[in-house]
């Protein structure tokens, strides 16, 4: 009797143990990769959230981004080109899912890769050049026209429609959440990927289309003048689509509507410039275009 009594709490002990350890079991901690894979997870989440390691690769992700541009060897240049393809497909949102990778495993929106951007001022330099000679135009002219495509165009506006775009998206279409989340806003870099990625459509249809149509568009005629201005409109149209798709794509804004916005001025000015042609108030905007930066007269 002794014995047994005496082994009895030593067997509910041992329950207890079997209990605890079957329920600790089923638990499923997480190994120290899966916290790290938390961790990243809801610093993705969080956006310019974090501690120091998300707050330290946000200030080393533009200074990383320019050293970069000195190692075409470290530039991933089949990306940038494939992402080039997809744009002018009718799925260019697609993209954007890059992005959403990018946040979830580097904490940041932006492209840390500048391939895209080289890609482009290549492509710009390129084309400036077709034109200065279809132009017949002297060699100071051509490069004037390289440095106002590349520099003015692309560079200039890019920075300002990055920047008055990121203000109007982090002023007034941020969603406020409640005060246990931490408010999140565009950066910059990711608002000039945006304008990077709209300005390659347009680019297209400008630079490249445009320069094998320009027997046809530079004439007076009404045709001249309606395929002319389809062109621009298509251009700019679409520049502000995919600009609306890159604002789209980040969960924390609302109302991004409000980007395809100048698509109904460029509509309006369509429409004006095809009733005012019968009373010679039409504008042909490849001959203004001709005119403005090759001085053509015809």
């Amino acid at each position: 009797m002794l014995a047994s009594s005496a082994s009895s709490p030593q067997d509910g002990g041992s329950t207890v143990s079997r209990k605890s350890s079957s329920s600790t079991r089923g638990l499923a901690v997480p190994s120290g990769a899966e916290y790290s894979a938390i961790g990243a997870s809801s610093g993705g989440r969080s956006g310019s959230s974090g501690g120091i390691s998300s707050s330290s690769s946000r200030h080393r992700h533009p200074t990383q981004y320019l050293s970069r541009l000195a190692d075409v060897q470290q530039m991933d240049i089949q990306s940038a080109l494939d992402q080039m393809k997809t744009l002018l497909t009718t799925r260019p949102h697609v993209v954007y899912k890059t992005s959403y990778y990018r946040k979830q495993t580097k904490n940041h929106w932006a492209r840390d890769d500048p391939a895209f951007c080289v890609l482009q001022v290549l492509f710009l330099l390129v084309s400036s050049i077709a034109y200065g000679v279809s132009f017949r135009i002297a060699a100071s002219s051509v490069i004037g026209f390289i440095i106002n495509s590349i520099l003015w165009n692309w560079l200039v506006a890019g920075l300002l429609i990055a920047t008055l775009g990121r203000e109007i998206a982090n002023r007034y279409l941020t969603v406020h959440q409640s005060s246990s989340h931490v408010r999140q806003s565009v950066e910059w870099l990711y608002a000039f990927d945006i304008h990077c990625n709209a300005f390659f459509p347009l680019f297209i249809v400008l630079y490249v289309v445009q320069f094998f149509l320009l027997p046809l568009i530079l004439g007076r005629s009404l045709l001249a003048l309606i395929v002319a201005n389809t062109l621009y409109a298509v251009a700019f149209a679409w520049y502000w689509y995919i600009t609306h798709l890159g604002y789209r794509a980040l969960p924390f804004l609302s109302n991004t509507e409000v980007f395809l916005f100048p698509c109904a001025a460029v509509a309006l000015v369509f429409v004006l410039n095809l009733i005012g042609y019968p009373f010679n108030l039409g504008i042909n905007a490849a001959r203004m275009m001709a005119h403005v930066y090759f001085i053509y007269e015809s």
